[in-house]
């Protein structure tokens, strides 16, 4: 089993405390693992297993805890034999009226509450509002690149990439980076060791997300136009998007839609994490921008689905999969805009700051010259780095070069000033 452990390490500090922790991300990119883990952790850490209550809301076991008034009464009574209470509620949005249960339950101060859901709006309705400042969020990923390799080393006599190898002999991490970067990281898709198992995975994986996540929880009628939004902005990840374009560009493919309507379906796909859309920020001013985001797909496997096989590709790899990493090490991140143009990515934690510009490859000296100008007009000291996949990196003017298997493997790397 992988044990994330990046993400243990940063809900680890609030296991003991009051407020609410509230673990959200795509479905299926392993929360209620993350929650059996963190089970794990407090029983290691001494909690007697009596004291931790765990329910899976998508179980049929809990079903008849769907109900916000059964629900409840099941804990206080868990909570009434316990020093302490750990109580640890998977798919909390499948239970109407989960909002005042745990709200309940935090202001009687008795137990330590986590839970986990599919969409953000776990954080933006009535439970934010009657727990205002009394909750922490964190945003689980699929699997990220060191995972992924520690989960194929794991599983290595089942590895069929790119072809079956004799003796049990496991790909270096190196060769698995374009694995990686091929079918991605949801480990439903990583435990399948044949291409078409993935595709099957892969496909099943987008319906549910579509049907349960988008249209079910929405109450959108009609599918098709939904989707044809979705599959826009998951093959043209790492792109700047607005609603008017991708009406217009959709209207003149004969799939006729407002612009209302697209803004309507891009809130719905970003509140379920399929694609993250992302502000610029203006470097010089120090303020976020909000007129034009940039929409990144959260797993590259749903990228190579629904991309447009004839486009160049390999740029839009390499933006997504380094944005999706800073996303799965907890780190805020915008687009950088200065007077001149744009920075791929300010990320920021706390008061600390780095700049960063992802290239595919740097062939010629113009990339070069263009990757590294980029920071020409940035007058702060904060760190800038530029990282692409080329097999030999040069520092220059300051900027370090930075391979991109070595960031995604080592995040002692990427520093922020």
């Amino acid at each position: 089993m992988v044990i994330r452990e990046s993400y243990l390490r940063r809900i680890r500090p609030f296991y003991h405390q009051n407020l609410i922790k509230v673990i959200v991300g795509v479905r299926r990119c392993g929360k209620s693992v993350l929650l059996k883990q963190i089970r794990e952790d407090l029983v290691s850490s001494g909690v007697p297993t009596s004291d931790i209550a765990l329910i899976n809301f998508e179980s049929f076991e809990h079903k008849n805890l769907r109900d916000a008034d059964q629900l409840y009464r099941y804990l206080k009574e868990h909570i009434a034999t316990c020093e302490k209470a750990y109580i640890l509620l998977d798919e909390i949005q499948l239970v109407e009226g989960f909002e005042d249960v745990v709200n309940s339950l935090h202001s009687e101060g008795e137990s330590s509450i986590f839970v986990t859901g599919s969409n953000s709006r776990l954080l933006a309705g009535e439970l934010a509002t009657l727990l205002s400042g009394r909750y922490v969020s964190f945003q689980v990923m699929p699997f990220n690149f060191r995972e992924y390799v520690q989960y194929r080393q794991e599983n290595a006599g089942g590895l069929n990439y790119p072809h079956n190898y004799p003796f049990n002999y496991a790909p270096s991490p190196e060769n698995l980076l374009q694995d990686y970067l091929r079918w991605g990281g949801f480990p439903l898709v990583c435990a399948q060791s044949e291409d078409d198992a993935r595709y099957v995975v892969i496909d099943d994986l987008y319906t549910s997300i579509v049907l349960r996540d988008i249209m079910d929880r929405n109450n959108v009628a009609k599918g098709e136009p939904l989707q044809n939004v979705l599959n826009y902005l998951i093959a043209n990840s790492s792109n700047f998007i607005s609603g008017k374009k991708i009406a217009d560009t959709l209207t003149s493919n004969n799939q006729s839609i407002s612009a209302t309507k697209v803004y309507e379906y891009l809130r719905f796909i970003q509140d379920a994490f399929i694609v993250s859309l992302v502000d610029q920020y203006d470097i010089s001013g120090k303020t976020p921008l909000k007129y034009e985001k940039k929409g990144f797909v959260c797993d590259l496997g749903l990228f190579h689905a629904k991309k447009n096989p004839s486009k160049n590709e390999f740029s839009h790899i390499a933006e997504t999969v380094v944005y999706n990493e800073l996303i799965s090490r907890g780190l805020r991140v915008s687009v950088g805009k200065t007077r001149r143009g744009e920075i791929d990515f300010v990320v920021m934690q706390g008061e600390k700051r780095c700049y960063i510009q992802v290239a595919y490859l740097m062939q010629d000296e113009a990339t070069v010259e263009r990757e590294f100008g980029a920071f020409d007009h940035v007058r702060d000291a904060y760190p800038k780095y530029v990282i692409s996949m080329d097999p030999i990196t040069r520092n220059i003017n300051g900027v370090r070069h930075l391979k991109l298997y070595d960031f995604l493997m080592d995040d002692s790397l990427l520093v922020l000033g």
